[in-house]
């Protein structure tokens, strides 16, 4: 609660009182003397519509004796013979004075007028079933918040400088006896000494990791530019796989309480204080205080429905016409349809600054992780962000905000122990403070090691083989498909214990069907003192492959021969062995645009039942013999390459030989261009390609959120279908986003296209509705595929026969269209969380149902970890 500073004007003012007069030193008969009293009692009521009023501050003025009315508008109160008047203060009504008569006991009936220029409607029936936001007058004052959130947001001000402390920490929790058990840590005495039980109640933490940052940031308002001059930095590190940081600060983000939606664990709730708000949330006006002179509101709120995506708390509210947000202390609900979370809490705290504004001064976002809400070990998790030294309006120079938006002063990771001693706005607790060291220290003994590569090989793929190397992905060893029969692979890459700005990789397989060996050797160097990893990324990567593929087959963030994508629906025999050669060159810039430039050379040859041949072949049919097929062995291509990639305020989950984005409100262009060169390390054909995508998600707040993808394409110059753009198919039993989940390899060609994907998560919003459903905490999807295309009559071989022939069953029947007539149109809708882990679809096509080989129904299954 509040400090000692602050003086509570409610029904805590009688027990305050009482310990106050017992600390007086005086004699029995002195305070016989001038204790006699009267009592005063009666109710209160609302003037017009004869309501009882809850929570009335009943007072006497120049004292500190006090009360407050009860749920039925009732108070009593015993005062001093000598008081002469008492005082009725209540929010959204004018005060009102009545004289007493001195040394006379009263019951008084009094009616409070609304004071309507402030609250127009102003009844509290109290926490009833029949709750309404019609007269109350705790919604009235959230609409008040809610008009005046500009003005009180740091974005008001033209300018705005502070300092900002931020600690992270991560701890196992667990009873002291259990934590002290653990099989993992009870060989690791200096790890065990670190275990705090002051953190939880009833529950210790056993610290293991920690980060703490001190910066300065910069602020303004027009043009909007936001700068961040890192001056300490210092963490946990646990070796070479395990980096933490990013994706723990992507899941415990800044907390802005005067947001519509406040994004919390990759999810989205909505603010107390959103536009919105009264829509979703319950309130009610729970006590009036006076904090330094300064008259405060308490408002508690809680969701109107408990598993939505909402928060349960208090809020206080200034009094000053300004009607800022002073306090905030909220937790999630144990029924949110959110996944392992057993706790969470944040709590704001807002200081006044010289004219008379508040600004955040501390956040404090605490959360606890377990397997079930039962369960009595878990992960605890904890940021603490305090801001110091507001300035505003002190302008910067211009050129103050040129250059990168974030910036690190050279001696930010090198500072000692007496330095953040003496700088950080919090001091560490033991525990804390021993974190690094037992960390670092643990991170070095063998058994430990030992442990991590493990874990590492079953989350990353990778297992080690000596300091330099890693062999995997284990999931690539053995696959199979109707080409190369059962497959084998093995391989592997370099580690930054090898070389920090140089990777090599590699790997050779061998189908045991087709008899042939496939290779794939690359080397990536770094061009900057990081990582070729580590944003952002300056790096030359070179190649050379020769395996096999299936043409439109596009995969993300998968290797296209793990083992279980092996299973296929339907025919699937036509594939290619290529064999590339690829240089490129990758710039990112810390704004988030990137280029790469690179050259391709390219052959393929058809493979399985796929053939390559000119169009002017016919079948033999009776009484005519046909003509002979002219076979085309291969083709070459020679290709110059240029990406332009923009992703605003991208982030990652990065590690030190990896990363993945981590999808945000942002959305991410990117535009391909390639020009093919004839004559060019025999490439055979001269044509050029545009490709524009556009990928962005919605955040709609409790409706979920929608990953909307457009896509377009172009391709100028006449070529054979293997070079038109040949769209993604999917014959596996994975759901695929950008891929079509019911289209066959081979189906569709284009040399201009338009596509949209639109892929919606309703987040429960449905379900947690549903009364015998609610409890799973099940995930409700639609997606809805459109794709437009076309082939220009040069490129259609009906027209040219020098041009390779679209693929065909033996039967005659085709295998590969156009998109000349009507869009390519798919529909899915889908069942989440399962497990916390599996997204389950039924797919329905439903356009081009005529051609051989369909699948109108299908169910596909995908992989999907998120809270």
């Amino acid at each position: 609660m509040y400090s000692n500073k602050k003086v509570y004007v409610s029904t805590l003012h009688i027990l305050v009182c009482c310990l106050a007069f017992l600390a007086i030193g005086v004699n029995f008969n002195a305070v016989q003397a001038q204790s006699a009293t009267n009592i005063v009692k009666g109710t209160i009521k609302d003037a017009v519509t004869n309501e009882p009023l809850i929570g009335v501050s009943i007072f006497l003025p120049g004292t500190t004796q006090g009360t407050s009315s009860d749920v039925e508008g009732n108070f009593s109160l015993r005062v001093s013979q000598a008081a002469t008047k008492i005082q009725f203060t209540y929010l959204g009504y004018k005060t009102k004075v009545v004289e007493l008569t001195p040394g006379e006991s009263k019951v008084l009936a009094v009616k409070l007028e609304s004071e309507s220029k402030r609250l127009k409607e102003v009844v509290v029936k109290g926490r009833s079933r029949n709750y309404s936001n019609k007269n109350n007058p705790a919604v009235d004052l959230i609409r008040l918040v809610v008009d005046n959130k500009n003005k009180n947001r740091m974005e008001s001000y033209d300018y705005v400088q502070y300092q900002q402390y931020d600690k992270l920490q991560l701890a196992l929790s667990n009873s002291p006896e259990k934590l002290k058990s653990n099989i993992l840590f009870k060989k690791y005495d200096f790890i065990m000494k670190n275990i705090d039980t002051s953190k939880l109640e009833g529950t210790a933490v056993l610290p293991l990791y920690l980060q703490e940052s001190i910066s300065q940031q910069f602020f303004r308002k027009d043009p909007e530019k936001r700068k961040t001059i890192v001056q300490a930095e210092k963490k946990v590190d646990f070796g070479e796989f395990v980096v933490i940081n990013s994706y723990v600060k992507h899941m415990y983000q800044d907390i802005d309480i005067y947001k519509n939606n406040i994004t919390i664990l990759t999810n989205q709730f909505l603010s107390p204080i959103a536009d919105l708000a009264p829509t979703f949330y319950r309130f009610y006006v729970t006590d009036t205080v006076v904090v330094d002179g300064q008259k405060l509101t308490e408002l508690s709120f809680s969701p109107k429905n408990e598993t939505d995506f909402l928060f349960t708390g208090k809020l206080y509210v200034t009094m000053d016409g300004n009607y800022a947000v002073q306090k905030v202390d909220m937790e999630v609900g144990k029924k949110v349809n959110i996944n392992w979370v057993r706790d969470l809490h944040i709590n704001l705290d807002f200081n006044r600054l010289a004219n008379g504004r508040y600004n955040l001064s501390k956040s404090v976002f605490r959360s606890e992780f377990a397997v079930t809400q039962n369960s009595k070990g878990g992960v605890y998790g904890e940021r603490t962000v305090s801001f110091r030294d507001f300035r505003v309006n002190q302008p910067k120079p211009e050129s103050f905000y040129e250059g990168e938006a974030l910036t690190k002063t050279e001696a930010a990771e090198r500072h000692d122990e007496e330095f953040w001693a003496a700088n950080r706005h919090d001091t560490l607790s033991f525990s804390e403070l021993n974190t690094y060291q037992s960390i670092d220290s643990l991170r070095n003994t063998r058994s430990f090691k030992r442990t991590l590569d493990i874990a590492t090989m079953f989350i990353a793929g990778y297992k080690q083989a000596g300091p330099n190397f890693e062999i995997g992905p284990v999931n690539t060893f053995y696959s199979f498909n109707p080409v190369e029969g059962f497959r084998l692979r093995a391989g592997g890459r370099t580690t930054t214990t090898f070389s920090k700005k140089m990777m090599f990789e590699t790997y050779a397989a061998y189908g045991f069907k087709d008899e042939k060996w496939k290779y794939f050797l690359g080397g990536t160097y770094s061009l900057t003192d990081r990582s070729i990893f580590e944003f952002p990324v300056r790096a030359l990567r070179v190649n050379y492959q020769k395996d096999t593929k299936i043409p439109g087959q596009d995969l993300q963030f998968v290797q296209e021969d793990n083992f279980l994508l092996s299973f296929k629906r339907g025919t699937n025999d036509k594939w290619l062995y290529n064999e590339t050669y690829n240089v490129d060159y990758l710039h990112e810039f810390r704004n988030h645009m990137s280029f790469r430039v690179g050259f391709k050379n390219w052959e393929q040859t058809p493979a399985g039942s796929l053939e390559y041949y000119k169009a002017n072949y016919t079948p033999p049919t009776e009484g005519n013999p046909g003509t002979e097929k002219e076979i085309v062995d291969h083709i070459t291509t020679s290709e110059v390459r240029l990406e332009l990639r923009w992703a605003p305020n991208e982030n990652f989950a990065q590690g030190k030989l990896y990363r993945y984005p981590i999808v945000n409100r942002f959305p991410i262009f990117t535009l391909r261009a390639a020009a093919g060169v004839k004559g060019l390390f025999n490439g055979d054909y001269d044509y050029q390609s545009l490709t524009l995508n556009i990928a962005k998600r919605f955040y709609l707040s409790q409706f979920g959120y929608s990953d909307v993808i457009t896509e377009g394409g172009y391709i100028f110059g006449q070529v054979p279908f293997p070079l038109l753009a040949i769209h993604r198919a999917n014959q596996t039993y994975s759901y695929q986003i950008q891929a079509y989940n019911l289209m066959n390899f081979l189906e569709f060609v284009s040399d201009q296209y338009a596509s949209l994907n639109l892929d919606h998560c309703f987040n429960g919003f449905i379900f947690n509705k549903l009364p015998l459903v609610r409890k799973t905490k099940l995930r409700e999807f639609a997606t809805l595929k459109v794709l437009y295309g076309k082939v220009r009559e040069e490129n259609n071989p009906a027209n040219h026969q020098d041009l390779l022939a679209f693929p065909a069953y033996a039967t005659g029947l085709p295998v590969t269209y156009t998109l000349d007539k009507k869009p390519y149109v798919e529909a899915s809708v889908g069942v989440g969380n399962l497990f916390k882990f599996f997204r389950v679809d039924v797919v329905k096509r439903l356009t081009y149902l005529d051609n051989p080989g369909v699948s109108e129904v299908g169910i596909r299954g995908r992989f999907k970890f998120d809270f």
